[in-house]
C-alpha cells in the first residue's frame, strides 16, 4: 500500500465528493493511482447505493421546461429520500440532464430514458455518479413530452409541475 498525503486525499475528494478517510482508502488501496481510486470509490459507492436501493424515494423536485430549437417540452419528476436533496445543486443539475435525454431522445419509459447516452456516458451512469456524491436513494419516477404549441410551469419551489399542450388552429386569432 502506498503512502497516501493529505494533499492526494483532498484532491480526490473534490472529484469524488466522497469522505477524506474513504479517499486515503482508496488511494492506499490503488497505490496512490487517482483513476483506479476513483474507481475503487465508484465501485464501493454503488454497493453503498444498492443497499439503499429499498429505501423510499418520496421527495425531490418536478422541472418543466421547453427546448424551443427542438420545439419539444418536457416534465420531469426525479425522487429523493429528503427534501433537502431538492436544493441541492448537483441533483438540480441532474434533473436537467434527465429531462434535455427526455427532450433529445424521446424514450417510451423511464427504463429508456436510463439507457440514453449523454456526454458519453448512460442517464443512468450519471444517476449513479449524483447517488454517490449526494448519499441517498435517487428516482426517475415518470415524465412526459411533448411536440408543438406547449405551455410549462412549476409551483410551490418544484414540488408541482404543470405542461399544457395546445391543439387549435384559432391561436393566433383574437
Amino acid at each position: 500500500m502506498a503512502e497516501v498525503s493529505a494533499k492526494d486525499a483532498m484532491k480526490l475528494r473534490q472529484m469524488t465528493g466522497a469522505g477524506v478517510m474513504d479517499c486515503k482508502k482508496a488511494l492506499a488501496e490503488s497505490d496512490g493511482d487517482m483513476d483506479k481510486a476513483v474507481e475503487y470509490l465508484r465501485e464501493k459507492g454503488l454497493a453503498k447505493a444498492a443497499k439503499k436501493a429499498d429505501r423510499i424515494a418520496a421527495e425531490g423536485i418536478v422541472l418543466a421546461f421547453t427546448d424551443e430549437a427542438k420545439k419539444a417540452s418536457v416534465a420531469i419528476e426525479v425522487n429523493s429520500e429528503t427534501d433537502f436533496v431538492s436544493k441541492n445543486e448537483d441533483f438540480r443539475s441532474f434533473v436537467k440532464l434527465a429531462g434535455q435525454a427526455v427532450i433529445d431522445n424521446d424514450p417510451a419509459d423511464v427504463e429508456a430514458l436510463l439507457a440514453c447516452v449523454v456526454d458519453g456516458r448512460t442517464v443512468n451512469e450519471h444517476l449513479q455518479d449524483r447517488q454517490l456524491k449526494i448519499r441517498e436513494n435517487l428516482k426517475v419516477r415518470r415524465f412526459v413530452r411533448y411536440e408543438g404549441d406547449v405551455a410549462t410551469y412549476v409551483h410551490a419551489g418544484g414540488t408541482i409541475g404543470v405542461m399544457v399542450k395546445f391543439a387549435t388552429d384559432v391561436a393566433d386569432k383574437e
